[in-house]
């Protein structure tokens, strides 16, 4: 490792004449001659630039007068060391003193420093001495344990006589196609896919070495009391976990938001779903469960079919999504109180909100927040928290965690719980992975985590803010067509301090990126357009920025034209610009730590271009054309406002929007456990249907609308009659689908006829009436060998 780069913040120019400035240059010259990079700046603002663009800095020689900038409320000197510890953790700074006594200084400036630099007293051998090696402890101290173990057994240059058979890469060099594979990812990616018989590096199921004190670490920094690294993301987590906290024949208190993950993990379990139904608004967008649904979890419980033979008529277990796929987070405190008086255990899936610990923002908002002081007594669940940890944070992709948090209802015996990891995770782990998990925990631990999500946010709110001044200015304007998409967020906001009410492209940037309640879901607003919440209850994030089109509002208002959001990601998509999620007429971005004002400018770009392109009536062959070139016979001569208008239109028609948000509020009625359903798929017990036979017929399989991955039909439900509204929903697909080729919904569970692009979903297979006049009645037909019967 290289000593890193060294920030040289000091009022003087390295081409000047005088002597501390020619004494400052031979100082750095020598910190470059023992392998440091050196940034001069000579003003406060400008070493405030470079310490938010330079991650690789290793030390800091800054000057006490260094000039301040604008405003000057303090020195420039005190400025800087309060960017490094707002930046930095345990940074190496050397103080440059002139004239000034070390009594003149403030005394935090000596908390904050490791040592004080007079350039006229000493060697610039020496100094740069100091620098450099105080900067190679840093950069030594700064790896986590299991990347800096890893690291160490790659410099070894040992020979590999295990598994993987590649051998570090040596294999692929042996083959034209492995040579390009070597050549595109790298010798030291390869070299470091080692096998779990490398001891040094620890084990993964036995949570020894390296791999277990990365996992301590994680625990530390996440606030759990024992974190796992899983390495096949968090739908293996969410398994993991249901899977351990209910068994066969016992209730599960389900979010019927929850991820297809966590219902598969009900399959496997075997367990008895008991769902909890959140609210919806007009735009289609799942909201949290209000109260009201989480206290009356007794209720349903009792009036489920499937519960009436269960092992105990309490759950053993509740899961619930947070924050939801559109960035709605919850009061954790007050929904664990509320789950407690049911449900001794408490999964909080958090796939998307592995942040949210390290901002003041987002304070009690997530699952390990529910500690011993925020909910305390006997009745505190364990809480286990599943993070997908390469979503929003920066790890490999699959890189996911579980925290858990045990309470004293329900105490987790690590043993116990790790069986269940080792029944799911593998055995054959990708070293770089687990380094990813690890160096993800360090980036967020000290200031820098904060720092980090920070900037996330801060690039939020100008983007959400420029998003509605933009808007303002196209109606001012008058000089073309009125709308503009928009963004789904209070158009107001309160200003604690003084009351105020502030439009929210005029309320400062500072308060919307520290105030929890500027994103507060106030009860009863139109711009989110869900019942039944309380006073801060439920919290937008604003990381995640849902964009409206023009068509329909919150509260359900459709108007005569719109903007269909599958057209707008269409067009994003040819301009390079992929989306998390499309609904009807909303498209979800992620403002994660990578994000730049570079980025978020290429989408407003693409906004406007879209405008033009539309208000113009532009060909469709010039704004989508491989989709015309596809499907020329139903799009040619069309153009980009006809296209938006027929797919409105049809949307309207059928009420799509609407019978989604029916068909995931009137749940389908269960008949039989999904373990059960299961059994009968994979021994012949179902058969295909279209929809149009399925009346009456239970489903063998979850049919998932994604993203985001929500089941609205789970395995042992009843699919209800011809005009139910599953049937009805499904039916909105699919002639959607037929008329719109290229925009097809995807759906999983639905197969297509490849004849006449029917929809085909799975369900058990009815019994087959006992036959007439026979002698005596035949014994019960079973579909297959060991096939169960349900019913």
């Amino acid at each position: 490792m290289d000593a890193g780069t060294v920030l040289v913040a000091v009022a003087e120019h390295p081409q000047d004449a005088g002597a501390a400035a020619g004494q400052l240059a031979r100082i750095a010259e020598a910190i470059r001659d023992r392998g440091a990079q050196v940034r001069w700046v000579t003003s406060a603002a400008d070493a405030e630039a470079v310490l938010r663009t330079e991650a690789r800095l290793a030390a800091a020689l800054v000057a006490w007068d260094l000039a301040p900038g604008t405003p000057a409320r303090e020195p420039g000197g005190a400025r800087v060391l309060r960017g490094i510890g707002r930046r930095f953790r345990d940074l190496p700074v050397f103080l440059v003193m002139a004239d000034e006594e070390l009594r003149e200084l403030p005394l935090w400036v000596s908390q904050a420093v490791v040592g004080y630099v007079w350039p006229l007293e000493d060697t610039p051998s020496f100094i740069a001495g100091r620098i450099t090696t105080a900067a190679r402890a840093y950069q030594d101290a700064l790896l986590p344990p299991f990347f800096k173990a890893l690291r160490r057994f790659d410099d070894a240059h040992e020979y590999s006589w295990h598994t993987p058979a590649h051998s570090g890469g040596v294999a692929f060099l042996k083959s034209p196609v492995g040579r390009a594979f070597h050549d595109y990812f790298g010798e030291r990616l390869l070299r470091s896919d080692l096998s779990i018989s490398v001891e040094e590096l620890g084990s993964l199921f036995e949570h020894t070495g390296p791999i277990g004190e990365a996992e301590r670490n994680a625990a530390r920094v996440f606030g759990s009391e024992r974190t796992y690294f899983v390495l096949h993301g968090d739908s293996t987590c969410n398994r993991m976990v249901g899977h351990f906290s209910v068994t066969r024949d016992e209730i599960a208190l389900v979010d019927r938001n929850c991820h297809k993950s966590v219902l598969h993990g009900l399959v496997v379990s075997g367990a008895r779903p008991v769902y909890l139904v959140p609210t919806r608004n007009g735009y289609g967008l799942a909201g949290p469960l209000p109260p009201a649904e989480i206290e009356a979890a007794a209720e349903r419980i009792a009036a489920n079919p499937l519960t009436a033979d269960a092992v105990s008529a309490r759950a053993q277990y509740a899961v619930f999504t947070n924050s939801t796929y559109d960035g709605l987070c919850y009061d954790a405190g007050a929904a664990a109180r509320a789950f407690a008086t049911g449900t001794p255990r408490l999964h909080f899936d958090e796939a998307w909100f592995a942040y949210a610990r390290f901002h003041p923002l987002y304070a009690g908002r997530y699952g390990m927040s529910v500690d011993e002081e925020s909910f305390p007594g006997p009745d505190r669940p364990t809480v286990f928290t599943t993070q997908s940890t390469h979503k929003l944070l920066a790890a490999l992709s699959q890189a996911a965690m579980v925290h858990v948090r045990p309470g004293p209802r329900a105490p987790v015996e690590h043993d116990r719980f790790n069986e269940a990891l080792m029944m799911h995770g593998t055995t054959s782990p990708l070293y770089p992975m687990i380094a990813s998990l690890d160096v993800a925990t360090a980036m967020m631990d000290g200031p820098q985590g904060q720092w980090l999500v920070d900037e996330a946010v801060t690039e939020a709110v100008r983007f959400r803010q420029e998003m509605v001044r933009i808007g303002c200015r196209i109606a001012a304007a008058g000089d073309r067509p009125a709308w503009f998409f928009g963004v789904w967020q209070p158009g107001e906001v309160t200003d604690p301090a003084t009351g105020a009410r502030l439009p929210f492209d005029e309320a400062p940037a500072e308060l919307l990126r520290t105030e929890p309640s500027c994103w507060h879901l106030e009860p009863g607003a139109d711009w989110h357009g869900f019942p039944g919440l309380t006073d801060g209850y439920c919290m937008l994030d604003p990381i995640k920025v849902t964009l409206t089109c023009p068509g329909i509002g919150a509260t359900g208002e459709l108007s005569g034209q719109g903007i269909p959001a599958r057209v707008l990601t269409a067009y994003l998509s040819t301009r390079g610009i992929v989306v998390e999620k499309t609904d009807s007429y909303t498209t979800l971005v992620l403002f994660s730590m990578g994000i730049t004002k570079g980025k978020w400018g290429t989408l407003l770009d693409a906004l406007m271009d879209f405008k033009d392109l539309y208000d113009g009536d532009a060909p469709l062959d010039r704004v989508l054309p491989a989709l015309v070139a596809g499907h020329p016979r139903r799009y040619a001569g069309l153009t980009l406002r006809g296209l938006c208008q027929e797919m409105h239109d049809q949307l309207r028609a059928s009420r799509l929007v609407e019978l989604l948000d029916t068909a995931f509020q009137e749940l389908p009625e269960p008949v039989a456990p999904p373990q059960q359903c299961y059994q009968r798929l994979i021994r012949g017990g179902t058969e295909r249907l279209r929809l149009a036979d399925t009346p009456g017929r239970v489903a063998a399989a979850m049919v998932t609308v994604t993203p985001p991955g929500i089941p609205v039909l789970m395995p042992g439900e009843s699919v209800g009659t011809a005009d139910g509204p599953l049937l009805r929903y499904l039916g909105a697909l699919e002639s959607f689908d037929r008329r719109f080729p290229g925009f097809g919904s995807e759906t999983h569970g639905v197969t297509r006829d490849p004849d006449t692009g029917d929809y085909l979903i799975e369900c058990l297979r009815a019994p087959e009436p006992p036959a007439t006049g026979a002698a005596s009645a035949p014994a019960q037909r079973r579909d297959a060998p060991d096939a169960e019967p349900v019913g």
